[in-house]
């Protein structure tokens, strides 16, 4: 179950590491990007490691997973314990809103996801050859199509195919942060301290706000983890989180930053620009971002799973009219599949992918949520 939790639940933001430090040095709403120096680079890597340890690790896996009902997850999981707990009490009404307003959010992030992840990995291809530069787009057009086209099979078939990939790309993941590391081990300790986030906001103030809109970036997908509860139960994905995918993301975020400090300022800003790729030797760069590419296409599925959940959750809490639900799995109550809203998100992500054409387009407006 952890293995299919590693395939299904965390490929969302698996694949952050690929876009969230890039774009957080870039230049947004008209703001100048942020220098690429020590103070900076350390103090974005800590509030990324903060970031997750708040977010991702105190505020879901150890506290709001536990907020279950009958093992579903999800803001309308939570809706209805507080309405039972509650007994209907009038005061109620303004979270039946908030836990609305909390799907409602859901389901844009279940469109936005899965553009930006399959977008930012086919611009990788362009380092493989620039003739795929001008495939981009319609490579992503077509890999998300296959994605949604294969949802029918179940959420169980899909973890199984999905898991080992996922296990391999978070390795792999962690081997090139240790690799570059190695030149650089005091990383390590700058990047939990949180004296370095302090002190990029009184450096920089406003421009340290608006970097934090792109350090969020690292956090996306984190609501899968409670949305995706009920596929495969609190425990496989609280292990899978704590043991494998939070050191092998901090791991690759460390090293980008370390890539990025042991080269010279004219280098590292050419570095910044594109850190994931760029930090991939030469001799593993075509596999590496195949690799890539496929947990990309993997990352979606934790959202479009969570969409699932949270609308068989919205039609039995009636707020949602009925519409075909199939179980995909004989022991799991948990596994469905929804084909109306599946086609609906497939048509909504393409429309994103056709007006953004790129993933620093799409970033922009996913940082200031």
């Amino acid at each position: 179950m952890s293995v299919g939790a590693i395939g299904v639940v965390f490929g969302d933001i698996g694949t952050s590491p690929i876009y969230a430090f890039r774009e957080t040095f870039a230049t947004h709403h008209g703001a100048p990007g942020i220098q690429v120096d020590p103070v900076h680079i350390h103090g974005v890597l800590s509030l990324v490691f903060w970031s997750m340890m708040i977010v991702v690790t105190f505020k879901y896996v150890l506290t709001i997973m536990k907020a279950d009902n009958k093992g579903e997850g999800g803001s309308l999981a939570l809706l209805a314990l507080i309405n039972r707990k509650s007994e209907n009490a009038k005061w109620t009404a303004p979270f039946v809103l908030l836990g609305v307003f909390a799907t409602a959010l859901f389901y844009g992030d279940s469109m936005i996801t899965p553009a930006m992840s399959v977008l930012s990995a086919t611009e990788g291809l362009q380092y493989v050859h620039s003739g795929f530069k001008s495939w981009i787009v319609p490579l992503a057009v077509a890999i998300l199509f296959a994605l949604f086209a294969i949802q029918a099979r179940g959420t169980e078939k899909v973890g199984k195919l999905f898991g080992p990939i996922m296990m391999l790309y978070f390795l792999a993941l962690a081997l090139m942060g240790l690799m570059h590391l190695s030149a650089m081990p005091s990383i390590v300790l700058e990047t939990i301290n949180p004296v370095n986030a302090i002190t990029f906001f009184m450096t920089d103030g406003f421009r340290a706000f608006v970097a934090m809109g792109s350090v969020v970036l690292a956090v996306t997908g984190a609501e899968a983890l409670y949305a995706d509860m009920g596929h495969f139960g609190r425990k496989p994905i609280g292990v899978s989180w704590m043991t494998f995918v939070l050191p092998s993301l901090m791991l690759n975020y460390m090293g980008q930053g370390a890539m990025v400090l042991s080269t010279t300022p004219e280098q590292a800003a050419e570095l910044i620009k594109d850190p994931f790729f760029l930090m991939i030797p030469d001799a593993v760069r075509i596999p590496v971002i195949f690799l890539a590419l496929a947990a990309t296409i993997i990352a979606s599925q934790a959202v479009i799973s969570g969409a699932f959940s949270l609308t068989q959750q919205a039609i039995n809490m009636g707020f949602l009219p009925r519409m075909q639900i199939k179980h995909t799995s004989a022991a799991a109550a948990g596994q469905i599949y929804i084909p109306t809203l599946n086609w609906a998100l497939m048509i909504m992500v393409i429309i994103l992918v056709l007006f953004f054409q790129s993933s620093s387009n799409l970033a922009q407006p996913m940082a200031s949520r």
